[in-house]
């Protein structure tokens, strides 16, 4: 069903991309062409070409709701996050290798200095 929605979606956008490449330009921003039936107007001509892009735009936008509908039907008891610690768990399960202690670093280095400290040399940075 999702796979037929989104074809007729793709066929309604393509066809709306060539219905509104087709309509004449009438020049210049906000309607201040040289024609009769402008945005500034009171109400402008329909033609069968503004027609059928309304008509066009109207399915687009009920596929796109569609779409959205079916997708969330389809994810409706999982996230995205669920299936990424799905991945990750296996990863996390292996052993660990055995290391020698003497490789580790030591964790006081990484530590700030203790409020205790006497000597005030060691509490100021220097630039070596």
């Amino acid at each position: 069903m999702e796979n037929v929605v989104l074809i007729i979606h793709l066929i309604l956008a393509l066809s709306l991309i060539g219905v509104v490449l087709v309509q004449r330009s009438e020049g210049g921003g906000l309607g201040m062409g040289s024609s009769d039936g402008g945005a500034v107007s009171g109400r402008s001509a329909a033609t069968m070409l503004s027609r059928t892009t309304w008509v066009l735009a109207g399915a687009f936008i009920i596929t796109s709701l569609a779409l959205t509908i079916i997708a969330a039907e389809k994810s409706a008891g999982s996230s995205v996050l669920d299936r990424i610690g799905n991945l990750t768990a296996p990863a996390a399960e292996a052993p660990a290798e055995t290391t020698d202690p003497a490789d580790t670093p030591d964790d006081s280095s990484l530590l700030p200095p203790s409020a205790g400290t006497s000597d005030p040399s060691s509490l100021t940075p220097s630039a070596d």
